[in-house]
């Protein structure tokens, strides 16, 4: 079972303005603008990946052929903000919605984010349920930690400065060390 990334909610958690002050362009510099915001998008990706936590909210689909035998689902989505959807999907493609209030988000959504199945589930017999999830911060979800927004400025401000310049290896650039330990204080772990 691998969430399955629907749509993107929220807006980026640095914006155009913000990250034009830090970077100290001027108010006549507008010729850099589509690169700042394709930086942006690039750095949070990347500090998500870093992280392993959602700094902008999404809506994820996770296709389910059975239901936990336990109970409990546990997600690679951290934080995990609420359940949206829950619905059966037969042959014919078409989706019968069932009631949400069946699962619930787990009690630690941040470090432990789970699902919780409760017991008057409906039985698949052949379909494939589809969960529906918000996750991430901002929203409705928690504001994102200021840790990550600085490992955000900063990768954004390195690539920013760096531009066009490969690193040593020639491969793609990762986050400066900086951002790198920032990301590292508040990674999610995994047993």
């Amino acid at each position: 079972m691998t969430p399955i990334r629907a749509a993107e909610l929220g807006v980026e958690p640095v914006s155009l303005g913000e990250m034009r002050t830090f970077l100290r362009l001027g108010s006549d510099e507008t010729a850099e603008d589509g690169l700042v915001l394709a930086l942006i998008a690039a750095a949070r990706a990347a500090v998500e990946t870093a992280s392993r936590r959602l700094l902008r909210s999404a809506r994820f689909r996770v296709p389910l052929q059975v239901w936990p035998r336990d109970g409990l689902l546990p997600l690679p989505l951290s934080p995990l903000v609420a359940v949206e959807r829950v619905g059966l999907s037969g042959a014919s493609g078409v989706v019968e919605e069932i009631a949400p209030t069946t699962i619930r988000v787990g009690p630690d959504p941040w470090d432990a984010p789970c699902l919780l199945f409760g017991s008057d589930l409906p039985t698949l017999d052949g379909c494939t349920a589809l969960v529906e999830v918000i996750a991430g911060c901002g929203g409705n979800g928690p504001s994102v930690p200021e840790p990550l927004l600085q490992a955000l400025r900063l990768t954004v401000a390195d690539w920013f400065e760096n531009r066009g310049d490969a690193g040593e290896s020639g491969g793609p650039r990762t986050l400066p060390p900086a951002a790198a330990g920032l990301a590292a204080a508040c990674r999610r772990m995994r047993l």
